[in-house]
Formats: structure tokens, sequence, C-alpha cells
């Protein structure tokens, strides 16, 4: 067992951190072995506007999960590369609509074959470890549990609960 391993939640966020990481650069690789200039930091909003037409910053920053200010970066970058490209929302000016580009198109045709693979490969690793099947399922159940309680709070609690000086009860 190794230091990370041994310290259990003290380290979830580093481990869950260094998982990602190591995924994700694993992930790059492929693209670039490919020959394919793409990032796996674009893939969420690739893969909405693959299934949408065009999205509003606010809807892809909802359903990516991040600050509306991290998806309007994330936005500008794509657009600096000339995959997307923003219209302002003709019923709301205040909107910006986000749509890929010829390029972006283009883009998005290379990679959907390196998205099937690597579900396969991922499901063709996973499958044969019991445990390793049922990580999806966990990381979902902690984004759950986290979603529905406040950590940090229920630290504090048990701080002043642990701290209370003996005698006081």
């Amino acid at each position: 067992m190794n230091l990370y391993q041994s310290l259990g939640y003290l380290v979830l966020g580093s481990r869950l951190r260094r998982l990602s990481e190591a995924f994700l650069a694993e992930i790059n690789r492929a693209y670039q072995n490919a020959g394919i200039d793409f990032d796996a930091s674009w893939f969420p909003v690739f893969y909405l506007l693959s299934k949408n037409d065009a999205l509003s910053i606010k809807e892809l920053s909802e359903q990516i999960e991040v600050s509306h200010p991290a998806a309007s970066q994330l936005i500008a970058n794509l657009k600096k590369r000339g995959l997307v490209s923003t219209d302002t929302c003709s019923d709301d000016g205040r909107r910006q609509l986000v749509t890929l580009t010829t390029s972006g198109r283009e883009l998005l045709a290379q990679i959907m074959p390196v998205w099937a693979a690597i579900t396969e490969a991922m499901t063709q690793l996973v499958e044969g470890d019991e445990t390793a099947l049922q990580l999806l399922p966990a990381v979902t159940a902690l984004e759950n549990t986290f979603r529905q309680s406040k950590l940090a709070d229920n630290i504090v609690e048990k701080l002043n609960t642990n701290l209370k000086p003996a005698g006081n009860e």
C-alpha cells in the first residue's frame, strides 16, 4: 500500500486529481498519436455541440457543471482556434450562442471515432475486474452525496464536537 492509499479520505481529492490527470494525459496522447490536434479538456463542449446545433454559454456551463466564467474562458480559447463561433441570440441580445465552425465540425468528425475507441478500450480494461466495474457507479454515488451535503459544515461540526473542553457537557 502506498502513501496515498494508506491516508484514505485525507487525500481523496489528491488521488482523484492524480487519476484524472493520468487519464487525461493518456487520452491526449491517443489524440496526438492519431495525428489529431484536440485536447481532452474540450470534450464536453464538443460533445454537447455534437448533439445540439447551438447552445448558449450559460447552457454549456450548466450542463458541464462549471462556472459561467470558466465556460466563457473555454469558449474564448476554442474561438481563438477557429473551432467555435459565437453569435448574439436574436430573441435575447444578452445571450451568446455557441456553434461549431466548419473547422470545428471537421475536427468533430475526426474525434468521434476516438471517442468510440476510448469507450471500447476502457470497457475492455475494467471488464475483468469486478471492483473496477464499480468505479463509475461509485463516482456517481459520491457526486450525488456531495450535492446533498455540506462536507465543510460537517467537518466544522466534528471539530466543534471533538474540541469541547472536558466538563462542559
